[in-house]
């Protein structure tokens, strides 16, 4: 089974960064078939980025998304931008604050950055909550496989607030995964 993962935003938002973490996460840790690609705007900060996530049980003979399974958007720009790429049974996470008005009811809207100040201190650990919330949604990878990889790949003496960035990403996908949700059927360019 073949799963396409978007995760869209703003240079800056950490996501290039996470999307090779999923990909390691389901590769490495998971024995999955994975391709990873990323690309962004010329800005360091601040201009558009995204990373997409392919993970299969078999062979990947395309490595780029073309009808998105699940697509995060950290932004009301990447959101614009991607929501059409999304196929109609695909999940829509949304950052809460970041992107106030999503395309369609049945997105899921998760105050992620917010939560990461608030109980962390700092937004620079959004993009590892996101991935929690994803694996939470989702469950397209497990905690155990994503923490490894996250442990992995962060710098040394962040371990311990990175592992509380994922725990409380997973925590809010999994309530955002229970919660009742409208369906709002769209229409996707086919």
């Amino acid at each position: 089974m073949r799963t396409e993962i978007r995760l869209a935003g703003s240079g800056g938002q950490g996501l290039i960064t996470a999307g090779i973490i999923l990909a390691e996460a389901a590769g490495l840790h998971e024995g999955k078939s994975v391709v990873q690609t990323q690309s962004y705007g010329p800005e360091a900060r601040g201009g558009a980025s995204k990373a997409e996530v392919v993970i299969s049980d078999g062979p990947i003979h395309y490595p780029k998304a073309q009808r998105v399974d699940v697509l995060l958007a950290m932004t009301q720009e990447a959101c614009d931008r991607y929501f059409l790429d999304l196929k109609p049974e695909g999940v829509l996470i949304v950052d809460a604050d970041l992107v106030p008005t999503p395309p369609t009811s049945s997105a899921l809207s998760v105050p992620i950055t917010r939560r990461v100040r608030e109980e962390l201190g700092r937004e620079l650990f959004a993009n590892i909550a996101a991935l929690g919330v994803i694996a939470g949604v989702t469950q397209i990878v497990s905690p155990k496989a994503l923490e490894a990889a996250v442990l992995a790949r962060v710098p040394p003496g962040t371990e311990d607030v990175n592992r509380r960035a994922l725990a409380l990403g997973l925590e809010m996908g999994r309530n955002a995964a229970r919660a009742p949700r409208e369906a709002e059927p769209y229409e996707a360019d086919e």
